[in-house]
């Protein structure tokens, strides 16, 4: 059985009786589900009337044109078939929205690859939007700084990529935990990047992010009709990760009923989508991560208990930077010369008063409140001796407004002569907060005093202008 093409929604539209009992024949032995039909008409209410993960279509019917199927296949990979050959037919059948041309006559058995080529092109255009890019430097190097203080996790995670090439398919989940900030999604891309799934799709969701009438359907996808807005099928996340790597970033957000979902997901590898009747073999490697502690949601019933188990089978403590301080001057070099680079900066040196204010610091943003003080450092200060006036000074010559809630603007700051990104500024805001929030959409529209759904237009608006 192909596990491509178990439980798949198969249509086979062709006049000639005998090619479409053989392809019924073979596509049944591979766990499919088809149904067979004979002309134009048929096509269109079988399209109309059922989900359909493919469908096969000969050019000519006897009523019709299986081209002109495709306007009534709306979310289902076709596949066009021909006796007549040429690249106009099959040039014309890609305009009008068809997966892939097959000239008749061929192998029955090329059928499974031509249908993995049409499946991998849905993952990709599915999942474009949840993409992470590799963990790569322009110069190519690696991006996640381990220094001397991570060296028993790096050796911890190198030993889970030793087991996953050992083992293929099937990979066992791995929960990533430590607070906000501390950099779980890049391990997540770095455990990605490094592994034997390194050259297949990384899917990125951030369940906090997910509104809860939508995530079971963003995750196992739906069938057309599924639900109001359901006009065409799609598929979910964990299908658009089949053979590759599923991040759920703090999936302690997800409802109890939807992480029995997952649970389902990662023990048999099976998913169904929201208004189907048949279940979908998968091959996702979830990557779990929280910046709460699953084991005590679990003993408090607000994360499930047979959940967090499976999860923690591979388990990974990521510590906060105040924990790390031998690392902290290392570490902001090296984040440092990305950022000036970005900036098209050669150079950048921190200075003495700089490094104490670094070292002297708490970090509860963790790397990520440590990567945007240099950046406005850069921007702001003098590449050639850079500070950190935003910091506590150790000289006791600034003060520490940390505790100040009433006037939070420093008093000192100045507009740049080169103008203020005053969009940039706000996503900023509405970063600390959700930060300060522990990822909590709705607790950070109160810190901010806006709507939910404000924070949500602006966290969409920029993913998209990044090409996220």
């Amino acid at each position: 059985m192909n596990a491509l093409l178990s439980g798949r929604e198969i249509l086979v539209v062709d006049d000639e009786a005998l090619l479409r009992k053989r392809l019924v024949r073979f596509l049944e032995s591979e766990g499919a589900n088809v149904v067979s039909v004979s002309s134009f008409e048929e096509g269109k209410r079988a399209l109309s009337s059922m989900p359909f993960d493919y469908a096969l279509l000969d050019v000519h019917l006897p009523d019709g044109l299986g081209i002109d199927l495709l306007k009534f296949a709306d979310g289902v990979s076709c596949v066009i078939m021909t006796a007549d050959g040429g690249w106009e037919i099959a040039v014309e059948a890609m305009k009008q929205g068809a997966a892939d041309y097959m000239a008749k006559p061929f192998e029955i058995q090329e059928i499974p690859l031509i249908l993995a080529r049409c499946a991998s092109a849905k993952r990709s255009d599915r999942s474009r939007q949840h993409r992470m890019g590799p963990p790569k430097t322009e110069q190519g190097g690696d991006t996640l700084y381990f220094g001397d203080s991570l060296l028993e996790l790096k050796e911890q995670l190198e030993r889970i990529l030793t087991a996953d090439r050992r083992l293929g398919k099937r990979l066992p989940p791995v929960l990533l935990e430590g607070e906000t900030g501390t950099g779980k999604s890049t391990f997540a891309c770095w455990l990605h990047a490094s592994g034997p799934r390194e050259n297949a799709e990384l899917v990125v969701v951030n369940c906090a992010a997910l509104p809860e009438s939508l995530a079971e359907s963003e995750l196992f996808g739906h069938e057309k009709g599924a639900f109001t807005d359901a006009k065409e099928k799609r598929i979910g996340l964990f299908e658009a990760a089949d053979g590759g790597t599923l991040f759920l970033d703090e999936i302690a957000s997800l409802s109890l009923a939807l992480q029995a979902k997952v649970l389902v997901a990662i023990e048999e590898g099976k998913i169904r989508r929201v208004g189907g009747v048949s279940e979908i073999l998968v091959d996702a490697r979830v990557i779990a991560a929280s910046n709460r502690r699953l084991k005590e949601l679990s003993a408090s019933g607000e994360f499930r208990e047979d959940l967090y188990h499976r999860l923690n089978l591979l388990h990974a403590l990521i510590p906060p930077l105040r924990d790390r301080r031998s690392d902290i001057l290392a570490l902001a070099q090296y984040l440092g010369v990305e950022i000036a680079r970005r900036y098209r900066l050669d150079t950048f040196t921190i200075s003495e008063t700089g490094k104490a204010q670094l070292l002297a610091h708490d970090w509860p943003g963790n790397i990520r409140e440590l990567s945007h003080e240099i950046e406005r450092a850069i921007i702001l200060g003098d590449p050639e001796s850079l500070a950190f006036p935003a910091l506590a000074n150790v000289s006791g010559d600034l003060e520490n407004e940390s505790g100040n809630n009433s006037e939070w603007l420093n008093q000192r700051w100045r507009f740049p002569e080169s103008g203020f990104d005053l969009e940039s500024a706000i996503d900023r805001l509405i970063d600390q907060a959700i930060d300060q929030a522990d990822g909590n959409v709705s607790q950070a529209s109160r810190l901010l005093g806006v709507p939910r759904d404000y924070i949500r237009y602006r966290r969409k608006k920029r993913s998209e202008e990044l090409g996220e």
